[in-house]
Parts: structure tokens; sequence; C-alpha cells
């Protein structure tokens, strides 16, 4: 089978030679502490670290749905351990300087009024000839993909997450209880706005799968009541859903960390069918989630990445754990986050092959014999 057949195979609950070899990919950190530990220096990214250990990838498709213009980056003060910035969606806030990932200190945000959406939206014009690329690259682009045997990957975009972004946590809840509206009239623009945006392409280029991201949960669960996400953001999920289906893209996935148990049901009802990555620890119960809803839902991720820093012993139970839902198909088992540094190299290369060998993933060939292939990858 191609990864392509593979992974709708596998989406399908279909027979498959054996399930996806797939991973969610690394903090920068952690290839910067595995360089130290054995990994080439030259696997300093995600693409090439996905080329490194030899998984199935999938080609996205080059429209863009961010803000444009961005805002311009700038360093507005700066010490010896931070800085304070404004960055490319124009949230102010101070960073720390030193090489583990923070969370940084968020100052003043570009969405706090009404007056501030209508000016921010400017940004957000599905029709701007940017977020497509020129017309040449993009007829080469098509032309490439036309008998891709990889998946071909379209982003929906966010419609809540993004708000959160740029508007703040604070801000949002707030704004929720306040003016319910307006939390519903920017979520149904964005929704109007990913329409637009990626019509064309769905026209013009087989897509597979659909990518959505929404980060829009703590370890208790959604940052907004089950409730609010049915009436808000399901009807509006439901139209993107709606036009990916009406050009043969049967399948949908979130990204969400943290407990999205409570609120699956309701990206269901919107045409939403995988859930991912299944932060274990985060409170997400994949087991659940099956029994609660069967074969409507199909998942990605659910390997618990404490796991990893806990050890070989561990990493086996974890395996035994996962194997009865990859027996049941409709789930492509990978670390439930991006993979962070105290997690070993060594470890993090038993959990590959241990992975492989349980659920009958090939092994790549020696990436000696591979990396010829990829001369832009190396040293």
């Amino acid at each position: 089978m191609t990864p392509r057949e593979r992974w709708l195979a596998c989406m399908r609950y279909e027979s498959v030679d054996h399930v996806p070899d797939q991973e969610f990919g690394y903090w920068g950190e952690t290839l910067a502490v595995w360089h130290e530990q054995g990994l080439p220096k030259y696997v300093d990214d995600n693409p090439k670290a996905d080329i490194f250990f030899g998984f199935e990838t999938c080609i996205n498709v080059p429209v863009n749905s961010g803000i444009i213009p961005g805002f311009e980056y700038q360093v507005l003060e700066e010490d010896e351990r931070t800085r304070i910035i404004i960055d490319y969606d124009g949230v102010k806030k101070i960073v720390q300087k030193d090489l583990w990932s923070t969370i940084p200190k968020y100052l003043k945000f570009p969405v706090e009024t009404r007056e501030d959406w209508e000016e921010f939206k400017k940004r957000l014009d599905p029709n701007d000839p940017c977020r497509y690329p020129p017309e040449q690259d993009w007829e080469n682009w098509k032309k490439s993909v036309e008998n891709t045997d990889q998946l071909v990957v379209i982003s929906g975009g966010s419609l809540l997450g993004v708000i959160r972004n740029w508007m703040g946590f604070e801000n949002i809840a707030i704004a929720c209880m306040d003016q319910p509206e307006w939390i519903e009239e920017m979520v149904d623009y964005l929704a109007e706005f990913q329409c637009k945006l990626i019509e064309r392409a769905l026209g013009e280029v087989r897509v597979d799968a659909c990518s959505i991201w929404e980060d829009i949960a703590f370890n208790h669960g959604p940052i907004i009541s089950p409730t609010m996400f049915r009436n808000w953001l399901t009807p509006r999920y439901k139209k993107i859903t709606d036009l990916l289906k009406k050009h043969g893209c049967e399948f949908a996935y979130v990204d969400c960390d943290g407990n999205i148990n409570r609120i699956v049901e309701h990206w269901l009802a919107g045409g939403v069918n995988i859930m991912f990555p299944l932060e274990i620890r985060g409170g997400t119960d994949p087991y659940w989630i099956r029994r609660e809803f069967g074969r409507e839902v199909r998942l990605m991720g659910g390997v618990d990445k404490t796991q990893l820093i806990a050890g070989k012993d561990a990493i086996d139970r974890e395996i035994e754990r996962i194997a009865p839902l990859v027996e049941q198909g409709g789930y492509i088992p990978h670390v439930d986050h991006r993979c962070p540094p105290d997690v070993t190299y060594e470890n993090y290369l038993y959990y590959l092959k241990r992975k492989r060998e349980a659920f009958g993933i090939p092994e790549p060939p020696p990436w000696e014999e591979r990396k010829k292939a990829y001369e832009w990858a190396v040293e």
C-alpha cells in the first residue's frame, strides 16, 4: 500500500498492511539536546527529523490562512534574561531568552474591543492574492501532486483558538459572558473566511484531509462550556466540513491539547471526525472516546509522552496499553504532543523500535542508504 492508501484505509476502518508510521514532531530544544546524545546536527527541524526517522509524511496545500500582512516584529526592551516584543500577530509580551520554551507573560493584545476587531479583520481578506502562490508556481505545484502517493492535507484554520491568541484568555473569557454575540460574530466571520479561502484549492486539487487547530482545552476541560461550543462552533465547523465533503474530502482532524472528552460529540456533530493528539496527562481518554462514539470517531496520538521519559519498561507498558486500540482500526498511534527534551534520544529510538515491532511496521532502510535521496537535509 502507498502511504496515502494506508492512511485512508486506516481511517475507514479497512484492512491495512500495517498502521501508518507517523509522529507529531519535536520541540526545537529536543533536537538540540539530542544532538549531544547522538542525533546528527543537520537534523535540526521537524521536516528533516521526519525524513531521518523514516516516517510517512503528508503534503500540505500551500494556502495561507494567517493574517496578511502580519505585524512588524519588534524588540521594545531587552535585558540579560528577557525581551519585551511585539510578535507577528501583534501581541505584546515578555519572552525568556533561555533555551527551554516557557510561556510568555502577555502584556497587550491586538483585539481587545469591537473597534480593534473591525480594524484587525482587514488582515483576514480571503481574496488577498498573497494567500495562494503566484499563478505559475501554483500550477507547477498542482502538477507535482497529481499522482502523489502521499496524503494531501489542507488547513481548515481555527475558529476559537486563534481568537483566544488575538484577545488573550482573560479577555475572551469575559467577552464570552458579557458580549457573546461578538464572539459568535467573530467565529462566523472566520468560518466564512476559511470556506472562501479553500474553495478554489478544493476545486482544483484532490484533497484527502483537512487539519484544524483549536487549542481550547485545559486539563479539566474546554475554555468555554459545551453549550457555547455547540451553539457557536458546531454549525460553523459544519459549514467547512460540508464544503470539504462536496469536493470529496471525507476527513477533518482537530488538533486540541488538554481534556477534550466533553466536546468530542460537538466536533463530531460539526463533521470533524478525527481527534488529535489525545493528550493523556491532559485528561483525554481515547478508550472512553472510542467506547462512547464507536466508529464515528477516528483517533491520532495517545502515546503518553511522560512514559517515554520514564524509561524502557514504561515504554513497553505504554505500547501494551494502546495495542487493543490499534487493533480496532481507525487509530494512528504516536506521541500525544511534540516530544519534549527530557525524553532521551536513546529512549525515543527504543520507543520507535518497540512501536514498529508491536504493530508490524517495517523498519525503514538504514539512513546511510536513504540520505542520498535527501541531499538538502544533510550537511
